[in-house]
Formats: C-alpha cells, sequence, structure tokens
C-alpha cells in the first residue's frame, strides 16, 4: 500500500512531508523525493536536519521489509554524512539492509541527486524489540 500510495501516512511523516516509498524488495527501499519550497533554507540550500529525517525513514522502511512479524524495531544509532549541499533538486534515495541478527538489523542509505552525485549518505542500526498491540 506504501508502494501503491494508498497507505494512509503517520502524522509525522505528513507533517513533514516526507512521502512514502517508490519501490522496494526483501531488504531494500528506493523513492524520488522532491522537496518543497517552504522545506529549504533561506540561500535555498537543504537544512541537514531534514534530510537525517529523510534518511532515517528511508533505513526504517528498509528495515521493515525483513523484520520479523513478532517484533518491531527502534532506531538505536544513526551516523550522517553530508558530502555536498544539497539544494532545491529531487533526491533518489535508496536504502539497503546490510548485517541482521536476531536483535539488530543494520542499514545504509545514500540520498543523491538525479545526476548520481552523492548529497548525504547514512548507516543506522535498529534494535529489535517484541511487538506490543
Amino acid at each position: 500500500m506504501l508502494k501503491a500510495g494508498s497507505a494512509t501516512l503517520p502524522p509525522v511523516v505528513q507533517t513533514l512531508q516526507l512521502g512514502g516509498l517508490d519501490d522496494w524488495g526483501p531488504g531494500w527501499t528506493r523513492k524520488l523525493w522532491k522537496p518543497s519550497p517552504e522545506l529549504l533554507n533561506a540561500d535555498g540550500s537543504m537544512f541537514g536536519g531534514y534530510l537525517t529525517a529523510l534518511a532515517d525513514q528511508a533505513v526504517a522502511f528498509a528495515a521493515m521489509t525483513v523484520v520479523p512479524d513478532d517484533q518491531a524495531f527502534r532506531t538505536t544509532n544513526l551516523c550522517m554524512n553530508f558530502v555536498r549541499v544539497g539544494r532545491a533538486e529531487a533526491l533518489l534515495i535508496e536504502a539497503r539492509v546490510i548485517a541482521q541478527t536476531r536483535q539488530m538489523i543494520t542499514c545504509r542509505v545514500e540520498l543523491k541527486r538525479a545526476d548520481g552525485e552523492l548529497i548525504a549518505e547514512a548507516s543506522a542500526q535498529q534494535l529489535l524489540v517484541p511487538f506490543r498491540t
């Protein structure tokens, strides 16, 4: 439903205009994200905290593709690396699971411009916890 665009996204995702995703498979996700003018700094650059929120969402989506049905997860570590200044242009955001144990899922994400230039990258660990309804 997220891929089809028919899912109701959580309020925080709607408020922050993070959007859903375009494609996914076991251990990976991908989306094209386009910034709105109100999300940019005065000089037209992207706010690093916002890019970090996009990265956190992307690694969460990737973790969702492999998390066992009886478990949930929480981000316990997120390391963000800014490579270039992002501007008011679309970003291709691709995340993948790079390791998984009984208690931890480790993911990486890249945020790239349409021309393939890397803007930022991040790695994160997701701690698996029992699912509570």
